[in-house]
């Protein structure tokens, strides 16, 4: 943690729905005028599409068939560590992209399915915005979320989250249902193992209900709408949160424990604009004070 220099984590599995969540910070950012680096945790695999292919190959040749990005051996996560303590010490740090489809490589010229060269970051930044797999893993030496100032959990319920991901495979990369099943199936050990014992060490969970039948993911037609979920919003510490004025402000919302509000999933981006700008506005006094 660093008040000079603070770290915003977001963490959640693929098709847990962090990049809305980054499009909100985005939004808080510019209204406020924070200046903000951004780090993309697909920066820190280990390999590239091609490379992860052929690893991934040699691994199931060893009888390894859960050789996955999930798990700390496909991913550079020392080196995220160190990222996330630079930034915190000094203010300085670098990242890349990691090119995920068409579009993105043309707009950036590069093979789709590879990285670009490492970049260091700009010099004037306010705060350092990661957003990925493994923003909150403690792996042996490693222990990322103690660099964080606020870290943030996205995590729907498991078969929301296939659904989401089924949907965002098939219709952004052209995959089958069975390929991203195999897929799911592949990640499940590196899933129980190092994704979902991040989010008991995050200071807020959100976590998208859906109110319909989920219960065949794999033959969903649609992912559940908005208004078809409801958000529950846990906090680890519920001291200084003022729960009266959020179900006050978030209509149809309610206490379901001490340090947590459950919402209708329509809320969902005002509930972030509510509770996150305040904390992240006092990340910016707190700064502001130091220097």
């Amino acid at each position: 943690m660093s008040v000079k220099h603070p770290i915003i984590s977001v963490t959640g599995s693929s098709g847990a729905g962090t990049t809305s969540v980054k499009m909100t910070f985005e939004q808080i950012f510019r209204r406020e005028n924070v200046n903000a680096v951004y780090v993309e945790g697909d920066a820190f695999h280990r390999y590239d599409r091609a490379e992860m292919k052929r690893v991934m190959a040699e691994e199931a040749a060893r009888g390894n068939n859960n050789f996955s990005h999930f798990g700390p051996d496909a991913n550079l996560l020392e080196e995220l560590e160190g990222v996330f303590r630079s930034y915190a010490e000094n203010g300085q740090g670098r990242t890349r992209l990691y090119m995920h489809d068409r579009e993105m490589a043309e707009r950036y010229g590069y093979p789709e399915g590879t990285f670009s060269p490492w970049e260091a970051f700009p010099a004037d930044s306010d705060l350092l915005f990661y957003e990925g797999l493994h923003g909150a893993s403690i792996i042996g030496d490693i222990d990322i979320p103690r660099w964080a100032d606020l870290r943030v959990g996205v995590v729907p319920v498991l078969n929301l989250e296939w659904i989401q991901k089924i949907h965002r495979d098939r219709q952004t990369r052209g995959y089958s249902t069975e390929a991203v099943m195999d897929t799911i199936l592949r990640r499940m050990p590196d899933y129980v193992h190092y994704i979902c014992p991040q989010f008991t060490e995050t200071d807020i969970n959100f976590q998208r209900v859906p109110t319909v039948d989920t219960s065949n993911p794999f033959v969903a037609r649609w992912i559940p709408t908005p208004d078809e979920s409801m958000v529950v919003i846990r906090f680890k510490s519920p001291r200084g949160i003022d729960f009266a004025y959020l179900t006050s402000m978030l209509k149809d919302s309610f206490m379901s424990r001490a340090n947590s509000i459950v919402i209708p999933g329509s809320k969902l981006d005002l509930a972030m604009q509510l509770i996150l700008t305040p904390m992240i506005m006092q990340l910016m006094d707190r700064k502001r004070r130091a220097l």
